[in-house]
């Protein structure tokens, strides 16, 4: 059994902290895991963002529930599902994610939760566990699944080198060159022909 392991923001949908910080003009929340291994530090600088400028978990969701899927992506996900087993793994929130979801048709998400205050301020995150990306990939291939991931990020390099088959898709030329063992497409049919490369089953395109 094979099973497909995606990233979703940068890959599926657009990049959620880019898209409110287009909204609210504070450029310094367009930083993300393209540029910051650190996720934990990454987080924290977010947080002293938001803290600073007022903003509350209902702020950012209201850039998210105008958001929609990238170009490409529902199809993707269908001919994706008609071929292989699916779970999304992000560093994205629960919180954050839903509406979404919704727009993807609910394929299965693993991800994070937020700690928010009774005046709607984010106080801190609650991570699933200590590199989940790559933890979940372990645990799949534990249950006898053979993995094909793709992701964009330095969060995913993780996921990548521990799946079977690690793909990046639309990543930035700093995480290509720095990682050049992992083929590098950008378009949704170069990402099939990778995983159907990746497979031992012969599935037409």
């Amino acid at each position: 059994m094979e099973i497909a392991c995606l990233d979703l923001e940068g890959v599926l949908v657009p990049e959620i902290w880019i898209a409110f910080a287009n909204r609210t003009g504070i450029e310094a929340l367009k930083r993300t895991t393209r540029d910051e291994p650190d996720y934990d530090l990454l987080m924290q600088y977010r947080l002293n963002i938001l803290r600073e400028n007022n903003l509350t978990l209902g702020a950012i969701k209201e850039v998210i529930e105008q958001l929609d899927p990238l170009d490409g992506a529902r199809e993707f996900l269908h001919w994706l599902k008609e071929r292989f087993q699916l779970v999304i793994l992000s560093d994205t929130f629960y919180e954050f994610a839903q509406p979404l979801m919704k727009k993807l048709d609910y394929p299965v998400l693993l991800c994070h939760e937020l700690e928010v205050d009774q005046n709607d301020f984010l106080i801190g995150c609650r991570l699933r566990q200590s590199r989940p990306k790559r933890q979940a990939v372990v645990a799949l291939k534990s249950i006898y699944y053979k993995t094909i991931a793709a992701g964009d990020s330095y969060n995913d390099i993780e996921m990548l080198r521990e799946a079977d088959s690690g793909i990046l898709f639309r990543a930035p030329q700093n995480v290509i060159e720095e990682f050049p063992e992992f083929p590098a497409v950008e378009s949704y049919d170069s990402l099939k022909k990778q995983f159907l490369n990746a497979t031992n089953r012969d599935l037409l395109i």
